[in-house]
């Protein structure tokens, strides 16, 4: 035994010399693909997920790409409990000081929590950039800060950017002017006061933000949907993030509309009956709304592109997660292969549906599996949530996995159909 002030005093040591490591420099990844984004550094470190989570790699690589200007609104569930509980916060912010803005809110009304964050983003920002324009008239007038009038021009060029790789550029200008704002505080005269303090407190919303939805099946197609609905309808710029674990998976493993038929949870002892919600065909029938189905262990590069597609487009969108469980009943080391097989057996068809699209005369469908490689079978019997069905009820158990199968390839046919219109 040791006393464990020794040990603390050991692992401090060990921390600052890995914090003295330095960050790969942001500017050298001038495009964000696949094997680039592995140099940009994540904003969401070690969290208390379980092992193997399918839920983390996706909201690592949302902090990977927008993660210094992210606002991120978390329903209760796992991706709040790993990303939120004290004295454990897994967000973090970059060497230049900046990072997401995270903050958790009910299962019922997270979508709307989400829109608030939206709404008030919008506000600080018309109450910045008019504080803007109000300090460079003022000081244009009597011939003084030349240099920040200067760099108030150069933001004010960029502010509306859109282009994930000028979003770097952009916030470190944003974060330039500041540090160039609070230079000159000692100096500010009683004409110049009200505005420069309205201009300090606003200055992180003058540029655009990214605001996300986060949260799991159990709040997305269930007890939160129609908050939900009511934010993908309003066309509000925001970016929705659904973690489908297709199970309660914080709350010990019931059912939910997100489940998929055959699969044994608690409330479907005897495996569910019914089709799984298709939540992403139910939003794409607004026809302004961009959707995406990722597996990201089974196509990152598909993956990155939704994400980076959705936070571009200028209104709301919904990426839907497929996000392996320790509740599906098989070792997660494992996750990657059955996210393949999901992928290749149409259990979960990957796609984009870009509305841009349709203003260029072109399909706004994009099908990102071609040709169904698998058979559904082979996916529902590699895992046990599936297997125990054909174990407690052999009799039943054959009936529901070749209606689930049928239905399977047919809504795969008719994705492939939309897509070729």
């Amino acid at each position: 035994m040791v006393r464990k002030e020794k040990v603390f005093d050991n692992y401090i040591e060990t921390e600052k010399i890995w914090n003295k490591i330095p960050e790969t420099d942001r500017k050298y990844v001038e495009k964000l693909t696949s094997k680039n984004v592995g140099f940009i550094p994540s904003l969401f470190a070690f969290s208390g997920a379980c092992a193997g989570c399918g839920e983390t790699p996706n909201i690592r690589l949302l902090t990977q790409i927008s993660g210094e200007r992210a606002i991120i609104a978390n329903a209760t569930g796992c991706s709040s409990i790993y990303g939120g509980t004290v004295p454990g916060f897994p967000y973090r912010i970059s060497e230049r000081g900046m990072g997401p803005a995270w903050s958790n809110s009910l299962f019922e009304d997270n979508a709307e929590f989400g829109m608030g964050m939206s709404i008030a983003d919008e506000k600080l920002r018309e109450v910045g950039r008019h504080t803007v324009t109000n300090l460079k008239k003022l000081w244009k007038s009597e011939n003084k800060h030349k240099e920040l009038v200067a760099l108030m021009n150069k933001v004010e060029e960029v502010w509306d950017e859109r282009s994930v790789e000028k979003f770097y550029l952009v916030d470190g200008l944003v974060k330039e002017l500041e540090k160039g704002l609070k230079s000159i505080e000692k100096s500010i005269s009683d004409k110049e006061k009200n505005d420069y303090n309205d201009l300090i407190s606003t200055l992180p919303h003058i540029a655009l933000r990214t605001i996300w939805i986060v949260g799991g099946d159990g709040w997305a197609y269930d007890i939160g949907y129609g908050g939900l609905d009511h934010v993908l309808a309003s066309g509000r710029d925001v970016n929705v993030l659904v973690l489908d674990t297709e199970v309660y998976s914080n709350t010990g493993g019931q059912c939910s509309k997100a489940t998929p038929m055959g699969a044994v949870a608690k409330f479907a002892a005897a495996g569910k009956r019914y089709l799984k919600k298709d939540l992403a065909m139910m939003a794409m029938s607004y026809g302004y709304v961009y959707v995406a189905r990722i597996a990201i262990n089974a196509n990152h590069s598909q993956a990155l592109k939704a994400m980076k597609e959705a936070i571009e487009y200028n209104g709301p969108s919904i990426i839907i997660a497929y996000s392996p469980c320790i509740e599906h009943g098989y070792n997660l080391m494992e996750n990657p292969e059955h996210q393949k097989l999901a992928v290749e057996s149409g259990v979960w068809p990957i796609f984009r549906y870009d509305p841009r699209l349709s203003d260029q005369d072109k399909n706004p469908l994009q099908l990102d599996i071609k040709e169904l490689k698998a058979n559904p079978k082979d996916y529902l019997l590699k895992e046990n949530r599936f297997r125990r069905l054909l174990k407690e009820r052999p009799d039943e158990a054959d009936e529901i996995f070749n209606k689930a199968e049928k239905a399977i390839i047919k809504k795969f046919e008719y994705l492939k159909k939309l897509a070729s219109i």
